[in-house]
């Protein structure tokens, strides 16, 4: 194997170093959307106003429904390269990649010609404010003509880390948040020769930096000669594989299906909380944005360990994929942690950041924030089991145990107990919900049968011949013997 990509192989070297650098670029691309995003809420909200401020909140939570509801898709496709490159099947990889481009094209587009004439009619279903509404339909248009490029952008940043390299797509990200936080005061304001756009012109930027990021990252691919590139005289490989597509869509939506979940649950909690009033609805809110970034170390060592568990999967190194899960549980206690310590010690001015000089909420998000903020340690060993279950492609059981934990735990025990325990109610559901999940999926990682999951139908042919007893993982991960067999339960 090429030193270059020996540097990818996640089959390989110490699973701990080697697992902590995979994450960090991907933690870091999350911290870098956060803050885009925070930046470009500052110029609108600042000198826009309230209305552009709220129709920018309205159109962009249309846009995250849009991208979360693709995000299973690009797991699925993100697994199937990943087993393949685990397995040194570059030709089982390239076809996957084919199929998944058409597949995301095709997709794309298909949400940008729905999207753009019901604009206006999804965000007044939403109950858009009126003042709000002219501003929230010129900029979410621009979104739905710039959603081909996010699409394509996230399915080819997805790709990368699912062949191991986690380096490239973060370095193309900080150009897409370079770019957008360099044009939106430009289009904006119309500084120069540019026009005054305004509220278009935020989302001007965004199609403008992630068009330009993903051409030249499709110009790297091919100036590097990519192992993964599919070029001109290779047109073949995106014929649709149709089993490849089914798998895409059998596999993707219960993993989508999550993101559902969770934004429902979200939404749900927040209207219990908006009965308490503005001061514990501020408060909250202020809590939320600091969770936004607690939250992200495990989110990142999550899809690390999915991409190196697959690896390992479509390489027959069980021990291997079990270290991973060790080292990510390990990994996410220590970096959420080391989160969570100074976040309770000085939440008092974290917390004033996001609130008004002397507001009342001050207090309230304190106490909620004390409540809840732990439960991101019981949260993240859940998101690093299930990425590694994942890799074999079992994602009902995710799916199911999420929602119990959500909406059979969290909602039912906020709603039930306020009678009682007033808003606390609503603050203790998030560790009793994160705990009930953490249970479950240690529950079902150490008896579930996971490991006899499958992506593809043809991987039966991989199966370990009859007259070789599988195994359970040894529990020593190092050293890994290759071709190990996968355990039975």
């Amino acid at each position: 194997m090429p030193p270059s990509d020996r540097r990818h192989d996640l089959t390989q070297g110490a699973i701990g170093p080697t697992l902590f650098a995979f994450a960090l670029p991907i933690l870091g691309g999350n911290v870098l959307q956060s803050l885009n995003g925070s930046v470009n809420a500052v110029w609108i909200g600042r000198f826009l106003g309230e209305s552009a401020l709220t129709a920018v909140a309205n159109a962009n939570s249309i846009l995250f429904f849009l991208l979360g509801a693709v995000f299973g898709i690009g797991m699925a496709a993100t697994i199937l390269v990943a087993q393949a490159m685990g397995r040194h099947d570059l030709a089982e990889a390239r076809r996957a990649i084919g199929t998944s481009a058409t597949f995301f094209t095709a997709l794309s587009v298909l949400v940008a010609a729905a999207g753009l004439p019901l604009s206006r009619q999804v965000l007044q279903w939403m109950g858009t404010p009126p003042d709000a509404l002219p501003y929230a339909d010129a900029y979410l248009r621009t979104i739905f003509l710039a959603v081909p490029f996010l699409y394509l952008f996230a399915f080819l940043s997805a790709t990368l880390r699912g062949a191991g390299d986690a380096r490239t797509p973060f370095l193309f990200l900080l150009l897409v948040v370079a770019l957008d936080v360099l044009l939106v005061p430009l289009l904006v304001f119309g500084v120069g020769p540019l026009p005054t756009l305004g509220m278009t012109g935020a989302a001007v930027a965004t199609l403008l930096a992630n068009a330009s990021s993903l051409a030249a990252l499709l110009l790297w691919l091919r100036h590097r000669r990519h192992p993964l590139w599919i070029s001109r005289t290779e047109r073949a490989l995106f014929r649709p594989d149709w089993t490849i597509v089914r798998t895409l869509v059998l596999k993707g939506l219960p993993m989508g299906a999550q993101m559902v979940l969770i934004s429902l649950a979200m939404i749900a909690m927040m209207a219990m909380v908006n009965r308490h009033g503005t001061e514990t609805t501020a408060a909250y809110g202020a809590v939320m944005q600091l969770w936004t970034y607690v939250q992200m170390p495990a989110m990142a060592i999550g899809a690390a360990c999915s991409s190196m568990a697959a690896q390992n999967v479509g390489a027959d190194l069980w021990p291997r994929v079990d270290a991973t899960a060790r080292a990510g549980v390990g990994f996410n206690f220590l970096m959420t942690g080391a989160l969570i310590v100074p976040l309770i010690l000085f939440d008092r001015w974290t917390l004033a950041v996001f609130l008004p000089e002397g507001s009342p909420s001050l207090e309230v998000a304190r106490h909620i924030n004390h409540i809840g903020v732990g439960s991101f340690l019981f949260f993240g060993v859940t998101f690093v089991l299930f990425g590694v279950v994942r890799a074999t492609g079992a994602v009902i059981p995710p799916l199911l145990m999420l929602g119990l934990a959500l909406w059979g735990v969290r909602v039912p025990f906020a709603d039930a107990l306020q009678p009682a325990l007033g808003a606390d109610a609503i603050w203790w559901s998030f560790p009793a919900s994160a705990l009930a999940a953490m249970l479950m999926a240690m529950a079902y990682y150490r008896w579930g049968g996971w490991r006899r999951a499958k992506m593809l139908p043809r991987e039966e042919d991989l199966a370990v011949p009859a007259e070789i007893p599988a195994q359970p993982p040894s529990p020593v991960a190092e050293p890994c013997p290759r071709r190990a067999s996968p355990p039975t339960a």
